[in-house]
């Protein structure tokens, strides 16, 4: 997490500009929209200005660089996952509302992994980044834990979160799509290429292979936080 300059727009238009025809939250639903369809690299102020049918003006009025829109559009995107969290009732247990959040998190990177490069890159600009942070924090502060491992068990599922749901969401490899092999296929293919290497050589590989066979991402993701969760309650416990 780092902290960028303030940016002179700030969050409306800057004085001396003028007046823009446009809101900033059309600005932010279209920046949106075009990350959905194309991620980070293929967002310029002109393909934003052509999709709102407006001059690249327009963009500057709200906003003064393309890394602040980038910072804006993805809190205005991650509005409706801090609703999604928030609406987690709190439970008994700690464990299983970190447990519960953590998997809406997930679900939302992997519906939008562009997410996942610009997720609480700005400490003044994305509040709602901040306030999720926060509310997935709190369900620590009701265990035996110091604020040092509070610190180090958050950011361990929000790391392992947002960076396993960025890698599901990565476009297929070429040989998927040059042939049209889907998912089940192109796992096959490397599985039948670990087996035949050599046992002595590669004893984990084949011990794990057919797991590795037609896995489930999700499930996987879900194994990986339950051993996080399991290390966390071991700590608190202790």
């Amino acid at each position: 997490m780092t902290t960028r300059p303030r940016s002179t727009a700030g969050a409306g238009p800057a004085r001396g500009r003028r007046r823009s025809s446009h809101s900033l939250d059309a600005v932010l639903d279209a920046t949106v929209q075009l990350l959905d369809e194309a991620g980070g690299a293929a967002l310029t102020f002109r393909s934003l200005a052509a999709r709102l049918r407006t001059g690249v003006g327009t963009i500057y009025w709200y906003v003064a660089s393309k890394e602040e829109l980038l910072d804006r559009a993805t809190d205005h995107a991650l509005g409706p996952v801090l609703e999604a969290i928030d609406a987690v009732p709190e439970g008994e247990d700690p464990i299983d509302d970190l447990r519960r959040m953590a998997i809406v998190l997930f679900d939302a990177i992997v519906e939008r992994p562009w997410l996942s490069a610009y997720f609480m890159r700005s400490m003044e600009i994305q509040v709602t980044s901040l306030r999720l942070y926060e509310r997935l924090g709190r369900p620590t502060l009701r265990m035996d834990l110091t604020p040092r491992q509070r610190f180090h068990a958050v950011s361990a599922v929000t790391g392992f979160a947002v960076g396993t749901a960025a890698d599901l969401g990565q476009e297929p490899p070429e040989a998927m799509l040059d042939d049209g092999a889907d998912r089940d296929e192109l796992l096959h293919r490397y599985a039948d290429r670990w087996r035949a290497l050599d046992a002595d050589d590669y004893p984990f590989v084949h011990d794990i292979v057919d797991e590795f066979d037609g896995h489930d991402d999700v499930d996987q993701f879900r194994a990986g936080l339950e051993l996080i969760l399991a290390g966390l309650r071991l700590e608190a416990a202790g």
